[in-house]
């Protein structure tokens, strides 16, 4: 079996809001879309924002695990940009095995994370 992964789906109680941000704060293409779902295009394989509250999660080692990771060529000006949309990073620039990276909530509260590849 050759399985490759092809839809991601995030919760978000404000689908305008969330939607919104991925398009005009993170660069995501939107879709086109039927019905309430926005679709996004992530290179071969798509998000789908679906109208829900995220799940809470709990606290402990797991609780900084990103749910949704993008790769971005230079880190500084990512945060950079993300700053002047007023996004806030949960965490300062966090460095290990070859990357770095940081943690930022998406208006839905989802964890989302930007990582740069050193190498």
């Amino acid at each position: 079996m050759d399985a490759k992964l092809h839809v991601v789906s995030l919760w978000a109680e404000d689908l305008h809001q969330t939607a919104h941000f991925y398009r005009d704060v993170i660069g995501l293409r939107l879709m086109p879309h039927h019905g309430d779902r926005p679709h996004f295009d992530l290179g071969g394989v798509y998000m789908v924002l679906v109208e829900g509250k995220p799940a809470v999660r709990e606290e402990g080692p797991s609780d900084r695990f990103p749910i949704l990771a993008f790769a971005v060529k230079d880190l500084e000006e990512a945060i950079n940009h993300l700053r002047a949309h007023e996004v806030d990073l949960l965490w300062e620039i966090e460095v290990g095995h070859g990357m770095r990276w940081i943690m930022f909530n998406d208006p839905a509260g989802n964890l989302i994370e930007f990582v740069e590849f050193l190498f």
